[in-house]
């Protein structure tokens, strides 16, 4: 019959093994949720360098809808829309206040849009929709890691 070693000692003899399973178990959660950490940043990121062109753009249609009132050079309100549109999915992969900025620039553009070229009214409001959307989504890429 074969002699019961007891676990004590079974654990003294295989001691350095079961710290180097322990190490190689951690590292390796560790390692995934880092790699899963640094996708999500990287997402963050494109997604707010996106918005962030896609604000330049939009601006910049506005300031020819308003103040050059041609939009045989620049594109026209529906050139508007669809760039807001675009910020509007866009903020979707990213984090909050962006969603929330953006959605209220959709609101902004739409009740204000026919006003460019007319009222200044319209063009600061607008403006300013832009800026807060610039400022949440640029506290968002301060804020990764």
């Amino acid at each position: 019959m074969k002699q019961r070693i007891p676990f004590k000692d079974q654990l003294q003899r295989n001691a350095v093994a079961i710290i180097s399973l322990f190490i190689a178990v951690s590292g390796l959660f560790y390692n995934t949720w880092r790699n899963e950490l640094t996708e999500a940043n990287q997402n963050q990121r494109t997604g707010c360098f996106e918005v962030l062109l896609k604000l330049g753009e939009l601006d910049q249609l506005v300031n020819h809808l308003h103040f050059d009132m041609d939009d045989r050079l620049s594109g026209n309100q529906r050139t508007g829309w669809a760039l807001v549109q675009t910020i509007n999915d866009i903020s979707t992969i990213i984090d909050d206040p962006v969603g929330d900025a953006a959605a209220e620039l959709k609101q902004v553009w739409s009740q204000h849009e026919k006003g460019l070229g007319e009222s200044d009214a319209s063009v600061e409001a607008i403006r300013g929709a832009i800026d807060n959307l610039r400022s949440a989504t640029q506290e968002v890429l301060k804020g990764l890691t």
